[in-house]
């Protein structure tokens, strides 16, 4: 049995999102071909994701002073937690797939804030005097995303920032299978985009018995 944690980043559902609809169709065909496996979602848009920031510093430069947790302030202690909270969900999870559409060339800040809430030093990685080291040897992950254009390569190839931040995240993870789905074109050629959009949840559904 294993826990696959569902991310997804889009403020619409599958009816209308072509990323979430793409999704859909890769849980429910994995939820069927492993049915002893927990599929975890996490909506970010639904989900408490505290920024970096002053409390969040300050908190944590307490407890590296030695500090008691009780030392810091109502919302240091409240911010530190949640960040805790969040890595552990991550580091206990099996599986990861994330779903998001491309937005400006990358993907919603939402999923940002969620990637800095887990880059814990201790628990998703560690230093060492060689540089950092990944810790999630054990772990496989996918990126489902949604693009309007024609990105995955051509001209615009190079303009592409999501998938490529977190192919560089889930390396210095050490997560050693990292894959991409991507859904794109339908903006580009929308005489196509039902089509684009069938071809995706195939590629998606297959995928899903595998992964």
């Amino acid at each position: 049995m294993a826990d696959l944690l569902y991310i997804t980043a889009h403020p619409h559902d599958h009816t209308t999102s072509f990323s979430m609809a793409v999704g859909k169709a890769f849980i429910d065909a994995y939820r069927e071909a492993h049915p002893n496996d927990e599929v975890i979602p996490l909506d970010l848009y639904k989900t408490n994701i505290p920024h970096i920031d002053a409390d969040i510093f300050s908190g944590w430069g307490k407890l590296r002073s030695g500090q008691d947790f009780s030392a810091l302030s109502q919302d240091e202690q409240a911010k530190v937690s949640r960040l805790s909270e969040l890595t552990d969900q991550f580091v206990a999870a099996n599986k990861y797939v994330f779903v998001t559409p491309m937005w400006n060339f990358s993907f919603p800040p939402l999923m940002k804030a969620y990637i800095d809430s887990i880059c814990t030093a201790g628990k998703t990685f560690r230093y060492t005097e060689n540089g950092p080291v990944g810790l999630l040897t054990d772990k496989k992950a996918l990126h489902i995303q949604a693009r309007g254009g024609i990105y995955s390569h051509g001209p615009a190839a190079d303009m592409e920032m999501g998938h490529r931040y977190l192919s560089a995240i889930m390396s210095f993870f050490g997560v050693p299978s990292f894959q991409g789905l991507f859904v794109e074109g339908h903006n580009q050629f929308p005489d196509k985009a039902q089509s684009i959009k069938e071809d995706a949840i195939a590629k998606a559904r297959e995928l899903a018995k595998s992964f």
